[in-house]
């Protein structure tokens, strides 16, 4: 008997069934199933180094299990210092037994592995049933030795589907064990109770306007009279050079 991955086997026996449930399909063909999984990582930084060419091939044939190839450039860029045919990348095609072996890998133990992890993004999706996802540590991967990395890099992982849209490759996608974040799902940090308290602060605010009103119409009425009075100083500090007239004329007498 020929060896069959687990998740080739749970496709068969038991996701088929639910998607022809769940999409009223006429026939078995047109359920969704994964055609092939693409790693590419790109490498521009061996212009100037060759040797990051040769470390990217031995971390993506070890993650993947099959031997993987360099891309080149297709034209000349003078700013990057970039000749037509030199190699920038590397990628790996997985199909068949491989594809369902790493998927398994990726999904049971690698994912596990990332910092913070809260699921992958369901926005990766090209619309033709094809799902993007990127990889920002390649030390996810229990096959790569962390003391013998170059440096810590990322790669873009594509999972071909036959899909005819986003929804059906999606679920499909989870059926087989890709954790998706739920749209409905919030940070910790936004919640209703902090903005309904906002308001309160306002009216607390516009309350201070009030105050100084009263502070100003009761304080500029005694100031005002206190002006005023001072004419009748002014009066008084007139009347006395009339005094000294009568004291004068009293003294000639």
């Amino acid at each position: 008997m020929s060896y069959i991955p687990r998740l080739k086997k749970e496709y068969k026996s038991n996701i088929v069934s639910r998607l022809i449930k769940e999409f009223s399909y006429d026939n078995v063909m047109q359920v969704p199933k994964l055609e092939k999984i693409v790693i590419s990582k790109g490498v521009g930084a061996a212009v100037n180094d060759k040797k990051l060419i040769d470390h990217a091939l031995n971390e993506v044939t070890e993650i993947s299990g099959q031997k993987a190839i360099a891309t080149m450039s297709k034209k000349d860029v003078a700013s990057f210092k970039l000749r037509k045919g030199m190699p920038v990348g590397v990628k790996v095609t997985l199909r068949g037994e491989r594809m369902y072996e790493f998927l398994d890998r990726f999904v049971t133990t690698a994912l596990p592995r990332v910092r913070d992890f809260n699921g992958v993004k369901n926005t990766g999706f090209d619309g033709r049933g094809n799902y993007n996802l990127g990889v920002t540590e390649q030390i996810i991967f229990p096959e790569i030795n962390i003391d013998k990395i170059n440096k810590i890099s990322g790669m873009d992982i594509t999972f071909v589907t036959s899909a005819n849209s986003d929804t059906e490759a999606m679920q499909l996608l989870s059926e087989l064990g890709l954790p998706f974040k739920k749209k409905d799902e919030r940070p910790v940090a936004e919640t209703k109770p902090s903005i309904k308290e906002t308001p309160e602060v306002e009216a607390a605010v516009e309350e201070t306007p009030e105050v100084e009103a009263t502070t100003e119409a009761e304080a500029t009425p005694e100031v005002e009279a206190t002006v005023e009075e001072t004419p009748e100083g002014e009066a008084a500090v007139e009347e006395t050079p009339e005094q000294e007239d009568i004291e004068e004329n009293n003294k000639e007498d």
